[in-house]
């Protein structure tokens, strides 16, 4: 026996065609025709042969229970055997790829065959993966020039470093399979208090002179109307004291308003760890759109959208290790405002419209942060300070000293507002329904009687058949102290 590798190739395949076609197919009445006994063909697939992986570089030792006569490698260039004694052979592996290798005895028998598949060297990847994720069960297994990753792992930012560090030493991403499954996905609830104080105060002052002055044959008639340009508007168009004083009128207009807007809302959402939830308190507005007109008869048609507004919600949470949660968290307050609307003219026929689209104050904030289950994330400082002071007159009779100001009118108005965000997540489970309560639990209309003549919303009522124990009657001193 030599040490060198044997290659046969199998010629069997002129026999073969002429065992299955070389005869002819009989006419019909005729006798079919005996065919010759032949020798007995015996064809070694892959049903018996066993799997074997191997890295480039790297072999496996093989022991035989006979004496090795032939070897019979498929393709060399992807694995090779070396026959080292009469019952053992290395498999050695040379490109990524997939062969089979086949041991024959001195009779031509088939000892042992192998389908061997060639990929890169995984233990490196391995030996990494199990210092950065010792408690993860993952198994890193190759399929051509690709890496496949399997198992499982305690929370999806598990998965994603996993995949990341097998991208990375693999050095393109696109050859790794991440079938990593998440055992038992937590889920967060985050309870987020939004708290809004606005402050508007306004203040408006104008006099407005009308009359006629003559010297003489020359008449000079006059009118100095000062319009509140700051805010577009007098807040009151009635509101006016008004004298006269021979041929002169004059109207003092003196106006102010001070306004508190609070808004709180508190929506409470569940997420699965890793998804997405969103949620809108508030309401949608049409705006049109364009229009779309039809060539036969000339009619057009105006397309609506619709704009939301109110409270809302994005967030994105990721459960870290040690209950840590990753948090997304996008928090928008807006409102419907007449500041910058704007106002389009349509000709409808003969007709014309006006329509004016209203505009939208938005207060918008978004962050990721890290944070324990529990814990409270407050997103504050956002205040919003905008004053407006606007002053219209007669020109140079308006900079007088101290009767400017009978030719000229103030708009003066100062906006404050102030916006508050608190976060807390949770890590929850799901529980019972019985351990649940609506708010409309024993709720019931009252009665038309009680209602009319009591003015009763509601019945009350209690558990028939039930007897209410008495509570003891705390016999020491109670309320509040007074020093």
């Amino acid at each position: 026996m030599t040490q060198s590798t044997l290659l046969r190739t199998a010629a069997l395949a002129a026999p073969i065609v002429m065992m299955l076609f070389g005869s002819v197919l009989p006419a019909a009445g005729a006798e079919p025709a005996r065919r010759p006994a032949g020798p007995a063909v015996q064809v070694h697939g892959d049903h018996s042969s066993q799997f074997v992986t191997l890295g480039i570089g790297k072999s496996v030792v093989i022991d035989l229970p006979a004496d090795i006569k032939d070897v019979l490698v498929a393709d060399p260039k992807i694995a090779n055997a070396v026959v080292r004694t009469a019952r053992r052979a290395y498999l050695i592996g040379v490109a990524v790829g997939q062969t089979n290798v086949f041991f024959f005895d001195a009779e031509g028998r088939q000892l042992m065959g192998f389908d061997i598949a060639v990929t890169r060297d995984l233990n490196g990847i391995r030996a990494a993966m199990k210092r950065a994720l010792p408690e993860a069960d993952i198994t890193v297994e190759g399929l051509g020039d690709g890496i496949v990753l399997s198992g499982s792992v305690a929370s999806p930012a598990e998965a994603q470093q996993a995949y990341d560090l097998a991208a990375r030493l693999a050095g393109d991403g696109n050859k790794v399979v991440n079938g990593i499954a998440v055992r038992g996905r937590d889920q967060v609830m985050l309870r987020v208090t939004v708290a809004e104080v606005q402050r508007d105060i306004i203040k408006q002052l104008g006099i407005d002179l009308s009359g006629t002055l003559s010297y003489g044959q020359t008449v000079l008639n006059f009118n100095n109307g000062n319009p509140f340009s700051a805010l577009g508007q007098a807040l009151v168009s009635s509101n006016a004291a008004t004298t006269t004083w021979r041929t002169i009128s004059s109207s003092l207009r003196a106006m102010e308003r001070a306004g508190v807007i609070r808004t709180l809302a508190e929506p409470n959402l569940t997420a699965i760890s890793g998804e997405t939830a969103n949620f809108l308190a508030g309401g949608e507005f049409p705006v049109p759109a364009g229009f779309t007109c039809d060539p036969n008869t000339r009619n057009c048609q105006t397309q609506i959208q619709f704009k939301k507004f109110g409270v809302g919600l994005n967030f994105t949470p990721v459960v870290m290790s040690e209950g840590r949660i990753s948090l997304k968290v996008l928090t928008e307050v807006s409102e419907v405002s007449s500041d910058n609307a704007l106002t389009i003219l349509q000709s409808v026929g003969d007709e014309n419209r006006t329509l004016t689209i209203p505009s939208i104050k938005t207060r918008r904030a978004e962050t990721t942060v890290e944070i324990p289950s529990g814990g409270a994330l407050a997103l504050a400082g956002m205040i919003h300070e905008q004053t407006k002071q606007h002053i219209n007159g007669m020109p140079g009779l308006m900079n007088l000293p101290v009767l400017g100001a009978l030719f000229k009118s103030r708009d003066y108005i100062n906006r404050q507002s102030e916006l508050m965000v608190l976060v807390t997540p949770y890590i929850v489970r799901a529980v019972a329904q019985k351990d649940l309560s609506k708010p409309d639990d024993g709720f019931a209309d009252a009665s038309d009687l009680s209602g009319s003549l009591l003015g009763r919303f509601n019945r009350l009522y209690g558990v028939p058949g039930r007897r209410e124990t008495r509570k003891p009657e705390y016999r020491g001193n109670y309320g509040f102290i007074l020093d």
